[in-house]
């Protein structure tokens, strides 16, 4: 009896242990690859457009007399364009004219009166004085011609500038004035489009145009002939967004284009695999972004999240770009990311 006692006693202290409570599976992340995988690559489409593109019309006033081209045409540098009425220039040009021929004649009279006056004085028939008069009357008339003949030249100026002419080759692309219109100073004429350069424009999303860098390569195919590409680059981002669509306007020169890709062309692009290509994330995956900069960096080996310092670059809206820190290819968490801690596990990448 007493043995039969004894085992539920020694028994007790096993079954009054409380069993462990189960592990916590790995919690999900929210988390973007740092840079777009291989085929994901995107294609962007575009407009061919002039680097060089300027208003041209005359620098005084005028009216139109004539105008010798019109939208569409192909000019070549030299080429007039139009021309102002010239009835005011030429008469300005003759009053001008006649200007240099009267000081020419009084400066002749000035030469010789000083030439008699130096002789006279010379014989002591003439004082002084009146050599110093007349020295003084022939200065004043060396300076009366050399301001006719600059009144002259500016008149000649004024008439040759009356005419239009292209600054270089291009194609007319606006006009803003028909024959009979009176136009102000500086009032444009036509819109020229230099052809000797080149570029596509497009329109993106911050969140793109976070992801690439001045100095990006892209290959550029025509939307209505695939068979003719060419290379660019990325040169400038407009510095503010656009207020309706939010959206920045990228500019890539093209490097040496076929003849086909016209001004105005549709074009498609496509960002090159290189090193330039650039690594951006949500801010909201920056962890202190004025201080020490950091995101969460998600080891697929283990299952882990480490803290990793990175070096932030030009920020585009909600993103920014990541300079050091980030390679391509990285798992980042971009949700979550204040209830971490290092060396945590973590369950499946969940995206957004």
């Amino acid at each position: 009896m007493r043995l039969l006692l004894l085992f539920p006693l020694l028994a007790l202290p096993l079954h009054s242990q409380e069993a462990p409570a189960p592990e916590a599976p790995p919690r999900p992340v929210v988390s973007e690859i740092a840079s777009l995988q291989a085929g994901e690559t995107p294609a962007f489409v575009g407009t061919v457009a002039a680097r060089n593109e300027a208003d041209l019309g005359f620098p005084m006033i005028g009216t139109v007399a004539e105008r010798l081209v019109d939208i569409g045409d192909a000019v070549a540098q030299g080429a007039v364009l139009a021309r102002l009425d010239p009835e005011d220039l030429e008469a300005d040009l003759r009053a001008a004219e006649a200007g240099v021929i009267v000081a020419g004649a009084r400066l002749r009279a000035a030469t010789d009166a000083e030439a008699r006056a130096r002789e006279l004085a010379a014989r002591g028939v003439d004082s002084a004085t009146r050599v110093e008069d007349a020295q003084r009357a022939l200065t004043a008339a060396q300076a009366q011609l050399e301001q006719a003949q600059a009144a002259r030249a500016r008149a000649e100026d004024m008439r040759a500038l009356a005419t239009l002419r292209a600054p270089r080759d291009g194609v007319v692309t606006e006009v803003f004035a028909e024959p009979g219109a009176t136009l102000s100073a500086g009032q444009p004429v036509v819109r020229l489009a230099g052809t000797d350069l080149r570029e596509v424009v497009i329109d993106l999303p911050e969140q793109e145009v976070a992801r690439l860098q001045i100095g990006s390569r892209f290959d550029a195919v025509l939307a209505a002939r695939p068979a003719v590409t060419a290379s660019a680059k990325l040169t400038r981002i407009d510095p503010v967004a656009e207020r309706a669509t939010r959206t920045r306007r990228l500019y890539l020169a093209l490097d040496t284009p076929p003849d086909s890709f016209r001004l105005g062309a549709l074009v498609r692009v496509r960002p090159q695999d290189s090193a330039e290509a650039g690594v951006a994330v949500p801010l909201s995956a920056v962890l202190d972004a004025s201080g020490a900069p950091a995101v969460w960096v998600v080891d697929r080996a283990t299952d882990t999240v480490h803290r990793r310092a990175v070096t932030l670059g030009e920020r585009f809206g909600d993103y920014v770009r990541i300079a050091d820190g980030v390679r391509p290819g990285d798992e980042v968490v971009v949700k979550g990311i204040h209830s971490i801690t290092d060396g945590q596990k973590v369950g499946p990448r969940v995206t957004r």
